[in-house]
């Protein structure tokens, strides 16, 4: 099956409860979290996190484009985050190990991120213990970026991966996902699906997530 998870990065933050509100149908929703250091730019925090959590019993999928994550898993989890995804480029692996070890601890699910730069097979390391595989098909720090095809190859190597070693783990794309993208990026093996201002720059955002489905 695949999953939608809008992201609220293309919603109006003026107006977030409402925006919420208007991806109900939506399977979770992407919460970028950037510091302006790991990328260039600089979003929401572990109060905005809560407010999301008090607003909507949707699925928080939390993506941690941070510095050195293991020192706000423990915060985002009791934010409300129902899954955190860290960055294999933000933190040595001894340290993404502690912050895999924390979200267990925290009883969060867990997922890695790639940035474009980083090999497929940097996931093998975690790859049996996690969740979610989180595949950038841009580069993070921004919404609204262009669909960087040479990414595809990455998705299907992932995906490979995930078959052979973890199949119960899911694969999610995020970057440039519209109604052109979606079915190339699930016929290379996603199966979650994150969309921005494809869902939030449609007149009927609940269309646009069924439409991204296949429905």
């Amino acid at each position: 099956m695949i999953k939608i998870s809008p992201s609220i990065l293309s919603a109006d933050f003026v107006n977030l409860e409402r925006d919420i509100a208007r991806v109900s149908s939506a399977d979770m929703l992407h919460v970028d979290v950037m510091d302006g250091c790991f990328v260039p730019n600089l979003t929401i925090g572990v109060p905005v996190v809560q407010s999301i959590r008090k607003c909507t019993d949707l699925f928080l999928d939390v993506h941690l484009m941070i510095d050195k994550p293991v020192r706000y898993v423990e915060a985002f989890a009791q934010a409300g985050a129902d899954l955190l995804s860290v960055h294999l480029e933000a933190d040595h692996p001894t340290r993404i190990r502690e912050a895999l070890r924390q979200m267990d601890r925290c009883g969060v699910k867990k997922a890695v991120a790639l940035r474009p730069i980083t090999k497929a097979e940097a996931v093998l390391p975690y790859l049996e213990e996690l969740d979610l595989v989180l595949v950038m098909t841009v580069e993070p720090g921004f919404g609204g970026q262009a669909f960087l095809e040479e990414q595809l190859e990455t998705v299907s190597q992932v995906r490979a991966l995930i078959d052979r070693y973890h199949p119960a783990c899911r694969l999610e794309v995020d970057g440039g996902v519209n109604a052109k993208t979606a079915p190339r990026v699930v016929a290379a093996g996603a199966d979650t699906l994150v969309a921005g201002s494809a869902v939030y720059g449609a007149a009927d955002p609940a269309a646009a997530i069924a439409a991204l489905r296949g429905e």
